[in-house]
């Protein structure tokens, strides 16, 4: 039994988590670290003030307080290069999420279209350039990725090459995203209705959540630029056919924690799958090492019994 559970963050996200933790007769209480106004004081749910920098102060508080379970929220300390579940797993301490070699796939697009190329992962064609690209490198590529975190916001979708060339020179040259674009993907544009497919597994099997969708451009009509989500609605009217879900689940999913594996990284966590649902199939545009953030706030109310079995 958890007798004592510790979120990590202070979104939305989280609160959506510690709210479902709390619901589990497992978990006696959740903190959450540095949480929000509303996990401030709510129930078996509460604000933590312990230290999230120093990996050492964080594993001997979870064990003075007999945390039971760490559940990490967001990507970054998921990549950092003291990866938080690396560390708290070495000290002991039980921790849910994936590892630093793992949270590659959501880290580095580069790396993550290698790996979909290695492994037959369905996914738009891309090239990848560093440190600079030129305009022939998008003559035909209509999307432009920082290939770093970029929190959501490193995705130009261009309407023609002028506007794909500025945003190479926009991310490469005055680094509008930061230390993220210092490598730049350029990919074929996908068309079709986008949907999020996330998933538990323990490194072997995948336990799919419910599919979902979020908002992510601005502007009516999707014409302004992307976002991190605005918000988010599960399940989707896109997915009703259980054949297609099972697709997704053995042509993506299982593919991908079977190739982790394969090259030698157990993926232990979340995998989210950002999908385009396209005339030749569902394909890959991105993939994320955790919970989705607005996604993670409408699927545990529709996998109540899988989310609790897999956390708790």
């Amino acid at each position: 039994m958890a007798e004592r559970v510790l979120v990590v963050g202070g979104g939305g996200r989280e609160h959506a988590l510690a709210w479902k933790l709390a619901q589990s007769p497992q978990v006696q209480q959740v903190l959450v670290a540095p949480g929000n106004a509303g996990t401030a004081s709510c129930g078996k749910i509460s604000n933590s003030e312990v230290s999230l920098s120093n990996h050492s102060i964080l594993a001997q508080f979870c064990k003075d307080h007999h945390v039971g379970l760490v559940v990490v929220g967001p990507e970054v300390p998921l990549a950092a290069d003291e990866c938080i579940v690396d560390d708290l797993t070495a000290a002991g301490v039980p921790c849910f999420g994936s590892s630093a070699k793992a949270a590659q796939l959501e880290a580095s697009k580069s790396f993550s279209k290698a790996f979909m190329e290695r492994h037959g992962i369905p996914t738009a064609r891309y090239a990848s350039f560093r440190p600079a690209a030129t305009s022939s490198t998008v003559d035909k590529a209509l999307v432009v990725k920082a290939s770093g975190l970029a929190v959501g916001k490193g995705v130009i979708v261009a309407r023609d090459q002028d506007e794909a060339c500025r945003a190479v020179m926009d991310i490469m040259k005055d680094r509008a995203f930061g230390s993220a674009g210092e490598e730049v993907v350029v990919e074929e544009l996908l068309e079709g209705e986008e949907v999020s497919c996330l998933c538990f597994s323990d490194g072997h099997s995948v336990a799919p959540m419910p599919p979902a969708q979020d908002h992510k451009r601005l502007q009516d009509g999707d014409q302004g630029p992307n976002t991190g989500g605005m918000g988010a609605y599960c399940p989707t009217p896109q997915l009703p056919d259980q054949e297609l879900l099972q697709q997704i689940r053995e042509s993506v999913l299982h593919k991908t924690v079977d190739g982790m594996r394969e090259e030698g990284t157990s993926y232990v966590g979340v995998l989210y799958a950002g999908l385009m649902l396209t005339n030749q199939g569902p394909k890959v545009l991105e993939f994320n090492c955790r919970f989705g953030d607005p996604e993670c706030q409408v699927t545990p109310p529709c996998g109540t019994r899988t989310a609790l079995q897999l956390l708790c």
